[in-house]
């Protein structure tokens, strides 16, 4: 790998609250909880790190309140940050309520503060030079000046030659930007990696590989990540290929679809294919959900190399 993948996204501080019952209205629910750095992009920035990405470049947006901790955090997992400091909003904050039962789904209460306020006067075509793969949060699409923001940065890779990826990151605010907003925006990238919620969202099926199969007519390659049902990889019109999950005992699926696009993209800058790559995703995917919180930890073993 001899080239940089360059991640521009949120950065966020999680707080994690994994309740050990039913959530009780109008009193107390006894509850365990952790404050931890997050943000789709930063995650996924720290997962492409911890797969073998020697060069791992991220662009976020913070407040003072907590620019040092982040930048710390980020440097200490492998990546290299370039935080743009708000001088008027907090860090964004975004609550995580985690079930404690079988599935261990997650809830999130979204405060994007500094995060969603990244404009392209935070760009410099500079951030480009050695990168061989860009990836966008699709948080970035969710406020107006963020949204230019992504309109810049992808223009800067088209013109480079840069293979672009996008998450779409959340079907709620999917809806509230709407498909059509979304998908105009999508047509200028390589690789879209949506949730399963996702692609159904974005083509109205309700089949996830009808879905995937949809979204590659209009993206070169579409992966579709699907949790405890693995992953599709779809390309021209059709499924390409169905990976399996690894297995798993989740405690916190915080994060699990960023480890899968950390994971993959690592793999790809290897030199994998889709589905190795996907496969490699799978199992990042896996370790994300017995971890709690969206980042890898740092006592992890270091996981196997894609293929050359």
């Amino acid at each position: 790998m001899s080239g940089a993948l360059l991640v521009v996204g949120d950065v966020v501080t999680d707080v994690v609250a994994r309740h050990l019952g039913p959530l009780a209205s109008g009193t107390d629910t006894a509850a365990v909880i952790r404050t931890l750095p997050g943000g789709a992009g930063a995650n996924v920035a720290c997962w492409a790190a911890r797969w073998g990405c020697p060069d791992v470049r991220l662009l976020g947006r913070v407040g003072a309140d907590s620019a040092a901790w982040h930048e710390q955090e980020l440097t200490e997992s492998g990546v290299q940050p370039h935080l743009v400091v708000d001088p008027e909003a907090p860090t964004g904050t975004v609550i995580c309520l985690v079930d404690t039962s079988a599935s261990a789904e997650r809830t999130f209460l979204t405060d994007s503060g500094a995060s969603l306020r990244l404009d392209p006067g935070d760009w410099s075509d500079e951030l480009l030079d050695g990168v061989l793969r860009l990836h966008l949060s699709g948080y970035l699409l969710f406020s107006e000046p963020s949204r230019a923001l992504a309109t810049v940065v992808l223009e800067a890779a088209r013109a480079r030659g840069v293979p672009v990826s996008l998450d779409p990151a959340s079907a709620g605010f999917l809806t509230g930007l709407g498909v059509d907003r979304f998908l105009a925006f999508a047509e200028g990238v390589d690789v879209l990696l949506p949730s399963r919620d996702e692609a159904c969202l974005l083509t109205g099926l309700p089949d996830p590989a009808d879905a995937a199969a949809k979204l590659s007519r209009q993206v070169p390659l579409v992966v579709t990540k699907q949790g405890a049902r693995g992953a599709l990889v779809a390309a021209s019109g059709a499924i390409a290929a169905r990976i399996p999950a690894a297995p798993a005992t989740p405690r916190d699926t915080t994060g699990a679809g960023d480890a899968f696009t950390g994971a993959f993209l690592a793999a790809m800058l290897a030199g994998a294919e889709p589905e190795e790559a996907a496969t490699e995703g799978c199992e990042a995917g896996a370790m994300a959900v017995e971890t709690v919180g969206g980042r890898p930890m740092r006592s992890l073993r270091q996981p196997r190399q894609a293929p050359p």
